[in-house]
Formats: structure tokens, sequence, C-alpha cells
């Protein structure tokens, strides 16, 4: 299995809009998707829980401005369970801002009001996904819940959400990145080419280039740590699928085996091609031939990396 470094490392997405110097982006995002007109970025409170982890993944970007507190998280992979993530950042968020403002008090007998919460999940997978979608907690829940969480999940892929990446510059800029990285990856099959190619493509007038290229190296072990943790991910259910197999051979079942293993591959296949892995790597851990691969591809909407 391919080795990953498991200390959290940002994503690209964070690094642009969750950072204090650029409070900017983050006011320019924010009114996009609000339809606000907030010139300035010093109305940007950062809540960001950095010293939590869950699930290997840290907080991405929390911030409250006026009445509301924001959630916003980038997935590059497509996630129903985000609500219970959203949840879970946002109980600690809270809890903080009951122990921390000066207005608000626990104890008191008078109904205290908080900021409302509002949560956004930025989508920019290979995998096709609508456009827009809302999904709910409560979906997650056996039976009826008295609890709620709703998540809108925007995708952001170039050429997707047009209006919303032209109203924020910055984020139709990032969009634009990461689909040029993915478009000579799958040229290349080598991420640090990808990366370097797509830099010297930036147009001048980008107002995320001068910070993308000073931050050059970095951007780069993001990148490199995401593929490498899409691999390791691959190899995981591939071992998944190896110690499934010895023991449906243990226990003599042999006649569902041929049937489950046969599903069993296309599920990763399909995973891995979400991935963006290399058709070489998909054949030797599926164990499917290129046509079924290229088949499923085809039915995913996705393309194929070649070897």
């Amino acid at each position: 299995m391919p080795e990953v470094n498991r200390e959290y490392k940002d994503r690209l997405f964070k690094f642009i809009f969750g950072n204090p110097e650029h409070k900017a982006w983050t006011l320019s995002l924010y009114n996009a998707l609000s339809g606000s007109d907030y010139d300035d970025p010093d109305d940007i409170q950062f809540t960001t829980i950095d010293d939590v982890v869950y699930i290997s993944m840290k907080n991405d970007i929390s911030f409250l401005i006026a009445d509301e507190m924001n959630f916003y998280e980038q997935q590059s992979t497509y996630n129903p369970n985000m609500p219970m993530r959203f949840f879970l950042y946002a109980g600690m968020v809270y809890a903080k801002y009951t122990e921390t403002s000066d207005s608000y008090s626990r104890y008191s007998s008078r109904l205290q009001f908080a900021p409302a919460p509002r949560c956004v999940c930025f989508y920019d997978g290979a995998a096709d996904a609508p456009e827009k979608e809302i999904l709910s907690l409560s979906d997650a829940f056996i039976g009826s819940s008295d609890i709620e969480v709703k998540v809108t999940m925007l995708n952001i892929n170039y050429g997707k959400n047009k209006a919303l990446l032209e109203a924020c510059q910055p984020l139709g800029e990032y969009s634009w990145f990461v689909d040029t990285v993915r478009i000579h990856y799958r040229e290349t099959n080598n991420i640090d080419a990808a990366v370097d190619t797509t830099l010297s493509e930036m147009r001048d007038g980008m107002l995320i280039k001068s910070f993308i290229l000073k931050n050059k190296a970095e951007v780069k072990s993001m990148y490199l740590t995401e593929y490498d943790e899409a691999r390791a991910f691959a190899e995981q259910r591939r071992d998944g699928w190896e110690d499934g197999r010895a023991q449906g051979i243990k226990e003599g079942m042999r006649d569902g085996l041929k049937t489950g293993i046969s599903e069993t591959n296309e599920r990763v296949a399909s995973d891995m091609l979400k991935s963006n892995l290399p058709l070489g790597l998909i054949e030797k851990i599926s164990r499917l031939p290129e046509t079924a691969i290229r088949d499923i591809a085809a039915k995913l909407g996705v393309a194929v990396i070649e070897k």
C-alpha cells in the first residue's frame, strides 16, 4: 500500500478561502452565495476548528459574519454523509461560541439568541453530480428524528454553476485550476508535472496567481497528498476484497462467490475511476479486463486515465 502522511494537510480550497491573510476572497465567496454586498473583509471572523480531527479530516472553514455562522466544506468525492459531519463540526463551534461570547449566557432564564448556521458543501470531484442538491441529516436516521441538519451541496466544477463562479472571481479561478490540473494529469499520469503545467498556464489577471506561485511547493504537496490518499484508499478496498474472497472460499461458497467477486470488482473499479486513478492500476487491483473498465467509465460519465 502506498505510504501516506497521516498528519492532516489542508486542501487547496481551504488554503485559498480559509486563509486569514485573504479574508477578501472569503467575503467575495460569501457575497456570491448570499447575494449580499459586504465590503469590509474584517467583517469575517473565522471560527474554524483547527485542533480537532474527525475521520482524518478537519473542519474546513467556518466563520461568523453579522448574524450568521457559516460552515464551508470542500469534497472531491461525492459524500452523502456530509450532514453528519456538519452536525459534529457545528456542535464544536457553537460550544466554543457559547463559552466565549459576551452576548450569550448559558444559564439565563431568557431566550438567548445565536447566529443562524449556514451549511454549504462545495463539490469538485470527477464523478458527475447535480449543480445543486440538498442533503438532510434526517435521511441517515433509522426512524423519525428530532434533529435536522440541511447541507446545500454545490457543484463547482468548471462549467457548472456559472453564475456563482462568475460572481466570485477567486472561486472561478480555483475551479479552473482544479479542472486544468485534472486534464494534465490524465495526459501525463504525473501529478507533479500536471501542477507545474497548470501553474505555467495561469493568466496574469488571476487574483490567486501570485498567492499560488508564492506557495507553489505547499500547493504541490497538497495535491500529492490527496492523490496518494486516493491510491491508498483503492489499496484498502483491494485488501478488503481479498479478505472477503478468502473467507468465501474457506466457507465453500464457490457458486455465490463467483457473482459476489464480479459485483465487488465493479464497485472497486468504479471507486478508482472516480478517484482519477490510471487504467493500469485499476486493471491490477480490480482484476477486470480493460473493456469492462471502459464500459463502467462510460456509464459513470468519467474519463479513463490511460496507462
